[in-house]
């Protein structure tokens, strides 16, 4: 697992600018006016599988030698709130490489992270602006 910070801090309204490392995007929900400005977070989340798919079985191919030309993933959910991912596969594949990179496909972090429980832990953080801190009356 990377073991680097992702940071999301409050942008614009509905928006977050994220920052991973050196890098820079934003995400945010659809604004009600129907401009569509940023992805949402389930679609960074479904970018995610999509790209760890692709790099996986990129790096499958080339480990073997095998002539991948290229590798497309498309990835939504279906009404049923089922996550349908379209790997198409590109080159001089016969069926047993094929049937082994969709294996390895199935087994990238990303899907393992979607497939398994993972727990999530929240730790607070209350940061008060200065000037703005009451005390309450104490209980007599």
């Amino acid at each position: 697992m990377n073991a680097r910070l992702v940071s999301v801090s409050e942008g614009r309204p509905l928006a977050g600018s994220i920052e991973i490392g050196s890098h820079t995007l934003t995400a945010g929900a659809h604004d009600p006016a129907g401009e569509d400005t940023d992805p949402t977070p389930v679609e960074l989340l479904l970018a995610a599988l999509g790209s760890c798919t692709s790099t996986a079985v990129r790096a499958a191919a080339d480990r073997h030698g095998w002539l991948l030309d290229r590798v497309d993933v498309t990835a939504q959910f279906d009404p049923q709130g089922q996550i349908v991912r379209h790997i198409r596969l590109t080159g001089e594949l016969d069926a047993l490489q094929i049937q082994q990179l969709l294996a390895v496909a199935a087994r990238c972090p990303v899907q393992r992270l979607l497939t398994r429980e993972a727990r999530v832990v929240t730790v607070p953080t209350v940061a008060a602006r200065p000037g703005t801190v009451r005390s309450r009356p104490q209980p007599q």
